[in-house]
């Protein structure tokens, strides 16, 4: 995943420091011009410190100003403006219209998403959800949809996963979670109260802690232990949920199927243990 450095700095724009913004500012208008320039040079076009600009790395989640270049030279070289911006839903057009446009933006809305989202976060994510005694999923909203699709996967495979949407059932679950437990914790906003409040009892009991946002810095990833990134810049207020969501779900998706893969041969009877069981009720009922 070399791509997402452009895509990240857009992301995280409005959650940076002032400094760091004026330095982000600087490269999204001069790209082309940063891939060449030194740390020095770049601090001193931009009007910042050196200092600034390893700091702006580190927000982005990276491991510095080197790795933010050799992201940006990639986004530049397979940059293609039609392909990678996202389309106006016009509520007035046709249905061909809608169908291109949706379809562009949810399939632009997990490319993103593969710029922001660390490889190295993921396996940690899978490995912690692997081997815990218990999974709690946490959402709100539109992301409670999320935390029931992810819930009936997993319970598919006979892990002990429970799913709550109301702050009062999450923070009931939290207090009872222990070091052995996982709390998810999905907000695309990264800033729904009632997560924020339910992952600090789950912290607080200790429960590790995964979390699924939009990328930048925000209350819900910081309490992290283990921080997973969406991406979906739409500007339209009709169309952004929808592709969010999208890759809020192929994020779910990639966890599922690294956890169901660690114990291959028995999640698979477990699958088809569940398949036989909801056939045979459908055919009873």
């Amino acid at each position: 995943m070399i791509r997402g450095g452009l895509i990240s700095l857009k992301e995280a724009l409005n959650s940076l420091k002032p400094m760091e913004r004026k330095a982000a500012e600087f490269i999204l208008q001069y790209p082309d011009k940063v891939v060449n320039l030194s740390v020095q040079k770049l601090a001193e076009l931009a009007g910042v410190s050196v200092a600034t600009i390893i700091r702006l790395s580190r927000s982005l989640q990276l491991k510095g100003y080197q790795q933010l270049k050799l992201k940006i030279a990639a986004d530049l070289a397979q940059h293609n403006p039609e392909e990678d911006s996202y389309q106006e839903i016009k509520m007035d057009g046709s249905t061909g219209a809608l169908v291109r446009s949706i379809s562009h933006n949810n399939m632009q809305s997990i490319q993103d998403t593969m710029g922001v989202l660390r490889e190295e976060d993921l396996e940690l994510a899978i490995e912690a959800m692997s081997g815990a005694r218990r999974i709690t999923i946490f959402g709100v909203g539109a992301s409670a949809v999320i935390a029931e699709d992810f819930q009936q996967k997993l319970t598919r495979i006979n892990r002990w996963c429970d799913a709550a949407y109301a702050f009062n059932s999450q923070a009931t679950i939290a207090a009872n979670l222990t070091e052995r437990d996982v709390a998810f914790g999905i907000s695309y906003s990264g800033l729904t109260e009632d997560i924020i409040q339910s992952l600090t009892i789950a912290k607080e009991s200790g429960a590790k802690i995964v979390t699924l946002t939009k990328f930048g810095t925000n209350p819900v990833a910081e309490l992290a232990d283990i921080r997973l990134f969406t991406s979906s810049l739409e500007q339209s207020i009709r169309s952004g949920a929808m592709a969010s969501r999208i890759a809020q779900l192929n994020v779910i998706d990639i966890l599922f199927v690294g956890i169901a893969s660690r114990n291959y041969e028995e999640n698979i009877q477990a699958l088809e243990k569940t398949r036989k069981a909801v056939k045979v009720t459908k055919r009873n009922g």
